[in-house]
């Protein structure tokens, strides 16, 4: 296997799971990380895509207890039911959305300098959010009713465009829409998990020419990377929102999102051509 390759794979992991459920763009820090290290191929994206898996599987483990618990009683209590309707419910906005207009969202907007933009404008969004008053009428995901549930599913939708975050737009959407700090970070956990293994498994079969015995060393490294960064990811943003907002990570994102523009035009960095 090539040692290359395989550090490739480690820092996509490590990106991958630090960035997942931060407000920040897995999608945009993967294609600007893809960018530098010559892996925004075909088969570059398809892996970045994928190893969302290990993110996934963060989250089962962190939450194991409670979605085991959740699942037991689904048949007998309706509120362990409707957790799970919620989560149905969330999800459709995005997927009906994506198989609609992904592809030419792909084509125009899988770019640094458009991922750049959306990183500014994202911030922007996040700083007149926390600006607001927040009137909290939901403490917790299991309070959630299906029209709460929808109402996140379609902010979530626009993660659809590079550089939103779908963690953000779920998470800021849930502010915007009555829940606490905590019952909308940890929804937006729990709606990583159809979100992101459908999204994993279209992928898959979509790109399953592609897919080749060779590159199991090179999956594995980014699934494990990818699994540690995020889980220890995970473990910290709940300790975090419990005494701060999401300012910093807006203010983040708009260095970030200058960064890559002057260097883009200064031609200090040959990022991919919009």
């Amino acid at each position: 296997m090539d040692t290359v390759l395989l550090l490739k794979a480690l820092i996509l992991g490590i990106v991958e799971g630090l960035t997942e459920f931060l407000p920040i763009s897995s999608t945009g820090h993967l294609i600007l990380a893809g960018d530098l290290l010559n892996f925004n191929d075909e088969r570059g994206k398809l892996f970045s895509i994928v190893i969302q898996s290990g993110a996934i599987l963060a989250v089962v483990w962190e939450y194991r207890a409670r979605l085991i618990d959740v699942a037991r009683r689904a048949k007998s209590d309706p509120l362990a039911l409707r957790f799970f309707i919620n989560l149905f419910a969330a999800f459709l906005p995005l997927a009906i959305l994506g198989l609609l207009f992904g592809k030419a969202i792909k084509a125009h907007l899988f770019n640094p300098v458009a991922v750049a933009t959306t990183f500014i404008v994202g911030a922007l969004v996040i700083l007149w959010a926390e600006r607001r008053e927040h009137s909290i009428r939901i403490h917790s995901v299991e309070e959630m009713r299906i029209s709460d549930a929808l109402k996140l599913g379609f902010a979530q939708a626009f993660a659809l465009i590079p550089g939103t975050s779908r963690s953000g737009a779920t998470i800021i959407g849930g502010l915007l829409f009555g829940l606490s700090r905590k019952a909308a970070t940890e929804f937006s956990f729990f709606l990583a998990i159809p979100t992101l293994g459908a999204a994993t498994v279209y992928e898959l079969y979509k790109e399953r020419a592609l897919l080749s015995f060779d590159d199991v060393g090179m999956w594995a490294v980014g699934f494990v990377s990818a699994f540690v960064s995020a889980f220890l990811c995970v473990r910290w943003l709940l300790r975090f929102i419990s005494s701060h907002d999401f300012v910093p990570f807006a203010w983040y994102r708009i260095a970030f999102g200058l960064v890559v523009l002057v260097t883009w035009q200064a031609g200090w960095v040959e990022w991919t051509a919009p």
